[in-house]
């Protein structure tokens, strides 16, 4: 009897690479291996098609073009997030808190993979909401639920949504910005390539250039969500000061 992947009748030969059977897991795993090794522009179906030992040809079935297996990268990254939150056990109870273990829980998944971390902006503004991946979505829906279990009125969970979304992406693009011009300088200024940059024209700039190529880390996306957060939080009701908005507020 066929199993539910691999030996269905007609399936190819050339879906079976050196790994064995395809699947769409598999190569999206393998996509995610090359993109944190090589880059983006390293990926092309032809050298996941090398990486998995198939052609590229057999790679269509499981990403019908190259714009779907950069979906799919950005459908691995929150699946990833999605297993990252498991992990870390059930949901708080209070809304600010579970909005920081969800900020804390993308860091973490970004820091692994820093080169898929702009597809995340890119392909959001290509993709219209409904032809987004169901891991996608869903980590959505989890922060909209939550600040609707938590008795917030519509308007405020919109705002809410926004500050969170946008505070998280632009957080993780500043975060994994390019600094470095010569890594392999222990200079600061020069590991910066500070001597590029015109001293009258750009003198904040160059002063300040050392403390910005330090990352924040999540200690940083936390009080930076927090002080967005404060201007909708009117009176405190989950212990830190810092609890739920009341119904309709």
């Amino acid at each position: 009897m066929p199993d539910a992947e691999g030996d269905r009748p007609g399936r190819r030969a050339a879906d079976r690479g050196r790994y064995g059977r395809l699947s769409r897991e598999r190569v999206l795993a393998s996509a995610m291996e090359m993109v944190d090794r090589e880059g983006l522009s390293g990926l092309s179906m032809r050298s996941l098609g090398a990486e998995l030992g198939v052609e590229a040809m057999a790679l269509y079935r499981y990403a019908s073009s190259k714009d779907a297996l950069l979906d799919g990268l950005v459908e691995a990254f929150h699946q990833e997030l999605e297993e990252v939150l498991a992990a870390d056990g059930p949901a708080r109870t209070a809304w600010r808190e579970e909005l920081r273990r969800h900020a804390r829980a993308a860091y973490e998944v970004a820091m692994r993979h820093p080169n898929v971390v702009p597809l995340l902006a890119t392909r959001l503004l290509s993709t219209p909401l409904a032809r987004r991946p169901a891991a996608v979505l869903r980590s959505d829906e989890r922060v909209l639920d939550l600040l609707h279990r938590a008795g917030i009125a519509e308007p405020t969970v919109v705002s809410l949504h926004r500050v969170f979304t946008a505070w998280l992406l632009g957080y993780l693009l500043v975060e994994l910005r390019a600094m470095d011009d010569a890594p392999e300088e222990s200079d600061p200024g020069f590991r910066l390539g500070l001597h590029r940059l015109s001293a009258q024209e750009f003198a904040r700039l160059r002063a300040t250039a050392p403390a910005m190529a330090d990352r924040g880390g999540p200690e940083g996306l936390a009080s930076g969500l927090d002080a967005l957060l404060d201007r909708f939080v009117v009176a405190p009701a989950d212990g830190d000061g810092r609890g739920p908005l009341p119904p309709g507020s």
